[in-house]
């Protein structure tokens, strides 16, 4: 004799497994649909660096080109449009912020979080304040100042620029001080250890993580600007300013742009792959902590 086991006893029930599936069915139908939003205008542009300037012309964007090892315009862009100059400056420019970044950033979160002073709450007041002032509504202001130093026209122009302007690294560094328990600096002065002692050897090694994650996201961000350096640095050629000797008052070689433009995002692509993980990682343990 088989008795019936009730439905509720055997598992799920189906309106448990109907949500369950169409949970998983609407993360990868949204996952697929990210993803072709993302590669679609980078295959378009692809398809352009690939074509002739006649074949640009007389095809559409999606249009596969013709000859897939047509190199042409790789070899314009960047021989035409001085990209290897543009890649020393911009790595010259990027080390060194970075650089900055961080020893401002981390010096500025280790006096505010281990120091007590006079004004402590009005400082972390305008540095929330900073965050929220559009960055736009004080060029002219910046511009006179770096041309009152005699700055203008120079790489440090550009890295006063970028080493000044991330109150966000600050934060973060803030965020990630806060768990480092005060009795490893406490135990590192009983031991005769000053402050910068304590700074070099115990906090700045165990901010590693926010310094990588500071890295990673302020170095895409240099590498990835335009104003600055058209602004700041117009006889000398930057990745991000290059591109722009191809643009004319009469039209503009797009093919070669778009050729250019695939070398200026391939490094881009392969850091972010290679170093996700530490993104992630930096921005979750700074968001918890």
């Amino acid at each position: 004799m088989t008795t019936t086991v009730p439905h509720y006893r055997s598992g799920l029930s189906p309106l448990m497994r109907l949500k369950g599936m169409s949970a998983t069915t609407a993360k990868y139908v949204s996952l697929i649909l990210g993803a072709l939003f993302t590669l679609l205008p980078l295959s378009v542009v692809l398809f352009a660096s690939l074509k002739t300037s006649r074949e640009y012309a007389t095809t559409g964007p999606f249009e596969m080109p013709s000859n897939w090892l047509n190199f042409d315009n790789f070899v314009t862009a960047f021989t035409s449009g001085e990209m290897l100059e543009g890649f020393i400056n911009t790595t010259i420019v990027l080390v060194v912020s970075l650089v900055g970044t961080i020893f401002i950033g981390t010096m500025a979160a280790y006096a505010i979080d281990r120091f007590r002073f006079r004004g402590k709450k009005l400082v972390v007041g305008l540095f929330l304040v900073a965050t929220l002032i559009p960055g736009v509504t004080s060029q002219v202001a910046t511009f006179q100042l770096i041309n009152g130093l005699g700055l203008y026209d120079t790489k440090t122009a550009l890295i006063l620029l970028f080493m000044g302007t991330d109150i966000i690294a600050i934060y973060l560094f803030i965020q990630f001080m806060q768990s480092i328990p005060v009795s490893l600096d406490e135990a590192a002065m009983i031991d005769g250890a000053n402050r910068w002692t304590i700074y070099w050897r115990i906090i700045l090694p165990l901010l590693r993580p926010a310094i990588a994650t500071v890295v990673i996201i302020k170095g895409i961000a240099i590498y990835n600007e335009f104003y600055a350096p058209f602004l700041y640095l117009p006889s000398e050629g930057f990745i991000s300013t290059s591109l722009f000797r191809f643009k004319g008052p009469f039209g503009a070689q797009w093919e070669v742009i778009a050729a250019g433009t695939i070398v200026v995002i391939v490094p881009t692509i392969i850091v972010f792959l290679v170093l996700q993980r530490w993104i992630y990682r930096g921005l979750t343990s700074g968001a918890v902590k």
